[in-house]
């Protein structure tokens, strides 16, 4: 028992060498970067996004400097996706037909940067969104190669809330030097020179590849947690599309993180159900429920770091736990299978 003690302790402690990989974009400051804003192209890819899209047009709009242009390229959509896009001052770009060996997203990408016409290029998801100054801010922060943010996660309903150790998984997976999905600024110069989306047509996790691609070719890649600067709302259509969503590749991502940090985040992940087993094998629960108290204020303070996650997941933190484990597993062993991501079958990576 005692050794237990110590392993979970030993474990918390080590968690805090995660907290350089949940750091922020950077200060409140709002700077004015009208330079960079006059050679920005924001790029939009967008299949039935008439309930995502008017947010972030929105943001775009209210931010200053502003950009030279917003293309949001409509990858076959169904609803009001192109309207809208109009209405808020975007310009469309119809995508072709998908070609063989292309996922929808990267072949919309492509597109869009081949429209383009600014040097840098903006590549963001329909689902994210700017905070108040977020551009400048960004823009501020953008020092060359490929900058990445990982948007805060804005929560509005509890099941959203079992999303909480992918989220800390994607950060301690990125951040400071890999490629967010979501969010990507790079000068067409370093886009072209790796090959741009063109390089990762067939990929689902696209980030890990374009990441890889950038190194070789010699352009510096960083990334950073987006508090205050972007955000976004995963999955609001249900437990059934996070869960969907979260399997479509999540381990396959997840193997891509450098190994050490991989180990580092699957033992303090491990440290946190130490409370839970000690106290199950009869030990002192006065104790342990201390230790249990330590994880969970831990687990709170990184928590608010990524996203508004409710206090209750918080204090029972082992239950998106759990959650995290069973669909992390879910996830392997369908990796290399055909699964369903708004309505067309793809290729978990």
């Amino acid at each position: 028992m005692i050794i237990l003690l110590v392993a979970a302790v030993l474990l918390w402690t080590a968690g805090f060498l995660l907290l350089p990989r949940l750091r922020g974009c950077g200060g409140n400051a709002m700077p004015e970067c009208p330079a960079a804003a006059e050679t920005l192209s924001i790029i939009i890819p967008a299949r039935n996004e008439e309930h995502n899209l008017p947010k972030l047009l929105e943001s775009i709009a209210s931010q200053s400097p502003r950009p030279r242009e917003v293309l949001v390229v409509d990858d076959g959509s169904t609803d009001q996706t192109a309207a809208l896009a109009r209405h808020f001052g975007a310009t469309v770009i119809p995508s072709a037909p998908l070609p063989d060996g292309w996922r929808g997203k990267t072949w919309a990408c492509h597109q869009g940067a081949q429209v383009a016409g600014g040097g840098l290029l903006m590549f963001m998801d329909a689902d994210t969104w700017f905070e108040p100054g977020g551009l400048a801010r960004v823009l501020a922060s953008y020092d060359g190669g490929a900058f990445s943010l990982l948007p805060y996660h804005a929560l509005r309903r509890l099941y959203e809330n079992l999303s909480l150790f992918f989220n800390f998984s994607m950060s301690a997976g990125t951040v400071p030097t890999g490629l967010a999905g979501q969010f990507l600024l790079v000068h067409r110069a370093d886009y072209q020179k790796a090959g741009g989306h063109e390089s990762v047509r067939g990929r689902v996790l696209e980030n890990f590849r374009m990441a890889e691609g950038l190194r070789a070719a010699g352009v510096p890649v960083r990334s950073a947690n987006g508090r205050n600067t972007l955000s976004f709302r995963m999955y609001p259509n249900g437990l059934a599309t996070l869960i969907e969503g979260w399997s479509k590749g999540f381990a396959s991502g997840a193997g891509k993180t450098p190994p050490h940090i991989l180990m580092l985040v699957v033992a303090w992940m491990t440290g946190l159900m130490l409370p839970l087993l000690g106290s199950l094998l009869g030990g002192d629960w006065k104790l342990w429920f201390l230790i249990y108290l330590l994880c969970a204020g831990q687990v709170a303070w990184f928590a608010r770091k990524i996203g508004s996650f409710h206090w209750a997941c918080l204090l029972l933190y082992p239950l998106p736990l759990m959650f995290f484990f069973s669909l992390f597993g879910w996830s392997a062993m369908r990796s290399g299978k055909k699964v369903t991501w708004k309505g067309r079958e793809i290729h978990a990576d």
